[in-house]
Order: C-alpha cells, then structure tokens, then sequence
C-alpha cells in the first residue's frame, strides 16, 4: 500500500507540476536530449536505410520478405536484382538457390541484430556518416507492426551509438489511402518511439541526428503526382505543428522528401501550391531525382547539376536548407516481373563502375550541395544499394536474373560514400577518376 501511495503521489505530482507548469506560461520538459554529436545535417552523407528483409527461421516469424514475394523463397518469384555478399554476417539463412560450387546460396535478415551492427560497422570502416532509418505509413497503422518496426530501430540506436554514426528516423508516406486514414499514426508512432526506445534520449553521447539545434525526422512522399490523395487533406499541418509545437514531443526540425519538380509544381509533382506552403514550414528540403537522370544520357549529369543549383538558390531564397540525393544506379527488372504490364529492363540505369554515382556526387558538390542522402544503403530489391555485394551469383534460370557490381571490390560503393563525405567537407578535392580507384584511399572517421 505504502508503495501504491508513493507511485500515486508522484504522479499526482506530475500531473500538478505539469499543469502548473501550462497555466504559469512555463515550458514543460521536452523528452528529447538536449543534445547529440551531430549537431547539424550540414557537412554529412547520410543514407536511407531500409531494414525490411526478413528470412525464413530468423524468429520475425514472416518468412521470406523483400526477398521474394509471397513469403516463401521461390526463385520464380524472386524480388531482388543485386545479391548481397553474406560473407562477413553471423547469421546466415538457406534459401533454395545453389552457388555455382553446389551449395546453397544464403540470405540475411535484418532482424537480426548482428547484421544491423554489422552495417553500422561499415559505416564505420569506410566514413560514412549515418543513415535515415526508413519507417513506411504501413507500419505506423498497427501496435503489431510499430513493435515489429521497434526492434529494428533499436538493434541501429545501439549500433549507430557503438559506431558513432548518426542516425534520424524519416516517415514514409507510400501507403497512405486515398480516404479513411491521415497522418494521425505518425503522430502515435512518433511518441511510442521517443517514449518506448528512447529516440532521442540516449545521453550525452548519443547520435541521433540534430539540425538547427533540434532532433530531425525526415518525411518522404509528400507532393507526387502519382498519390491517391489530395495533400491538403491527409493532417499534414496537424503533423507538422505537432512536431514543431507539442511542448513534449515536439521542437523538432523536418526533412521533407519532395519531388524532383518541386519548384515548378508539374512533372513528378502535384500542381497544387498548398505543398509550398508546407515548404514554408520545415527546415530541409531533400527533392528525389532516383530514375530522373540516367548514366545512359550523355548530358544527365550536368543537367542533375543545374538543377541542383536552381534547388539551391529556389532554398537559400527561402531560408530552406538542402540535402542532394544521389543515388549509384538502378535496376527493378524481378521486382516489376510480378507485376503485369509494369515490366522493366535489367539494369534500367548502369553503374558503369561506380563512374555515374561518383559524377552525381562531384555535381552536387560542385552545384552547392552542402548536405548529401545516398538512395540507398541497402535497396537490393531496386539496385540501388551501396553496401557489399556479390560478383559470385547464384544459378539462376530465365526469367529471373541477377546483376553482380561489375567485377568492383565488393566495398566499391561504401568506399565512394565515404570520400564523398571528405570532399563535402572540404578534406580532399573532387577528383573526378577517383572512381577507378587507382592510389586512393579513404580514411574512416
């Protein structure tokens, strides 16, 4: 009884204290930590990161995902064009596919908390700087798949805090319905996240991404022309005053992932000026370019960097800061075998050994990018990742096929990212064959 009077007491108190706190004008104690060692975007190369791919045995009890589609691995049914080199993993998980050698072909599975800190060391080893965790509507919708999602995000608080690197959740928007549903479950999610996990709590020496002095979340999707949904109706100001305004949960800075034609309102975006009043309110502006520039135009290159430029000076003029997205190449052929009449090429946007990535990044720079977000790290079912994978495929038979990296060292791209980060910062020049990777190195940091 003591012990149930102590606990009632106390909260009894809170509740005082609190209230006190609203009706006297002072602020009540914010949730997050008041600081972090990444105190601002500016200066780093940070990457979204996917953490979806489970395996059958890996205890998610899913089965197969992102791997394949239906749950079971079925080599005809295969969703993933690049095969990640599973060499360094401790976990590992049969599929049916055979090596060339006669043994079977494995896979890992994010929920495992060794591959998460497995990445996280790369990160590491190579210097590159951190990564946005990505969080889709879908799993905001249910306490089931919040929880399944808390587990991922922990494993990388606590391999990004090991590995310095910094790490800021971003909300993707793909999923969101045309009616019935709004942007309330981030809001839940976002406060189960700094509650639960302690998002932004970690102490003095956590990673968690800081921008203009407050916690960052990043919120991709907003303003495609290919949505189901008016964008002034999903609760989107809610969202955004909640996270800007809420005296507990708030004081954040935002990310908004946009369109490549943001600032002309037509293409890839939405004709609806509302989306530059939601510009108006966020912090950073981060517009997508993934599949808008190819390493087969010959003139992709300097056009991404004029429009980079414009991006820039459309930001600057509005006190807007800018992240560049750049990505290493692209390639959806398995993925988009599964659905009929969307089919699409293999190796849709070639690597060209690291060449188009490399010139991407030098354009950026170059334009006045001071902030960068690679399109991946780990984005195999769309071949984009830039994390170490496979020359050595397995056997694999028509309609399905695979794509190696070009005979690169498997650590091709997570070596490029990270000398991107040395030239943003101004430690080393472009150099613009650097790709070759002929008496280069890089340092990690």
């Amino acid at each position: 009884m003591e012990l149930v009077a102590l606990v009632w007491l106390g909260m009894f108190s809170f509740y005082i204290s609190s209230n006190a706190a609203v009706n006297s004008g002072s602020p009540i104690v914010s949730r997050h930590g008041a600081g972090s060692q990444y105190l601002s975007y500016e200066g780093l190369v940070m990457c979204g990161y996917q953490g979806w791919f489970r395996a059958e045995g890996d205890g998610a009890g899913r089965g197969w995902v992102h791997y394949c589609s239906g749950g079971r691995f079925d080599p005809v049914h295969l969703t993933v064009d690049l095969w990640p080199d599973v060499s360094e993993y401790q976990k590992t998980y049969p599929t049916t596919l055979k090596n060339k050698d006669g043994s079977f072909a494995r896979l890992f599975s994010s929920w495992d908390e060794s591959t998460v800190e497995l990445h996280f060391k790369w990160m590491q080893d190579y210097g590159v700087d951190g990564v946005f965790m990505q969080r889709f509507f879908g799993v905001t919708r249910s306490d089931k798949s919040r929880k399944e999602g808390h587990v991922i995000l922990g494993h990388a608080l606590k391999a990004a805090k090991k590995y310095g690197r910094a790490l800021a959740v971003m909300y993707d928007l793909s999923g969101l319905k045309a009616a019935g549903e709004d942007c309330s479950s981030i809001i839940q999610d976002w406060k189960e996240l700094v509650d639960e996990i302690k998002l932004t709590s970690q102490g003095n020496n956590q990673t968690y991404l800081y921008h203009r002095g407050r916690p960052l979340v990043a919120i991709w999707g907003l303003g495609f022309s290919d949505r189901p949904y008016k964008i002034s109706e999903i609760g989107f100001d809610k969202l955004i005053d909640f996270l800007k305004n809420d005296p507990v949960y708030g004081g954040c800075s935002i990310m908004l992932g946009v369109p490549a034609q943001f600032r002309d309102l037509k293409g890839d975006c939405v004709a609806d000026p509302y989306l530059h009043e939601i510009l108006a309110r966020v912090d950073v502006v981060m517009p997508w370019v993934v599949g808008r520039y190819s390493s087969n135009a010959d003139q992709d290159i300097s056009r991404y960097g004029v429009h980079v430029k414009a991006d820039v000076v459309w930001c600057t003029g509005r006190q807007l800061d800018y992240a560049a997205c750049v990505f290493p190449g692209f390639s959806w052929y398995n993925l988009m075998r599964q659905q009929a009449g969307r089919e699409s090429p293999l190796n849709q946007i070639p690597r060209k050994q690291g060449k188009f990535y490399w010139d991407l990044i030098g354009a950026a720079i170059g334009s006045g990018a001071k902030m960068l977000y690679v399109a991946m790290f780990d984005e195999i079912d769309e071949g984009t990742a830039i994390f170490k994978c496979a020359n050595e495929l397995p056997v694999v038979e028509s309609p399905v096929h695979l794509l190696g990296y070009e005979g690169v060292p498997n650590d091709h791209y997570l070596w490029l990212t990270g000398n991107a980060g040395q030239v943003l910062r101004g430690k080393s020049s472009f150099v613009k064959d650097l790709y070759l990777r002929l008496n280069h190195d890089v340092k990690s940091q």
